[in-house]
């Protein structure tokens, strides 16, 4: 096995994801193992371990495995040596410009979600304080 290979439990303990996660990502096709080894183990890179970071970003925000998907194919047709016509790069910018976009909006959701949740914990503590004041 080349140094630059990691089994799955290495990738499992650098991107703090479980084993049955990578593996459901390896199923639906978001993140394929680069190599395998010779008694069949998964073998993943550096490269593989960023993808799946991009992944576990993702998730928080609502994405669905299919928009997980289309802009990871959107950034790796970027970053291809290929040369893509301009009106494909153009369309694939937009792509990513449109998951920015909405990144941005569901990270404001979610600092609102969290808002409120810390206004209701607050409550709560309040409360066993007034009651701890009145029982002693």
């Amino acid at each position: 096995m080349s140094s630059e290979h990691m089994q799955i439990g290495e990738v499992a303990a650098r991107t703090e994801l479980s084993l049955r996660t990578i593996r459901h990502y390896e199923e639906t096709g978001l993140v394929i193992p680069s190599a395998r080894s010779q008694g069949g183990f998964r073998l993943y890179t550096d490269a593989d371990v960023a993808r799946l970071m991009v992944i576990r970003r993702l998730k928080p925000l609502g994405f669905t495995l299919d928009e997980m998907r289309a802009l990871l194919d959107a950034t790796d047709s970027l970053d291809s040596a290929e040369e893509l016509p301009p009106e494909k790069r153009e369309e694939l910018l937009e792509l990513i410009r449109g998951f920015e976009q909405a990144a941005q909006q569901r990270v404001e959701d979610l600092r609102t979600q969290l808002a409120r949740a810390e206004e209701f914990a607050g409550t709560l503590r309040e409360r066993l304080g007034r009651n701890q004041i009145a029982s002693a």
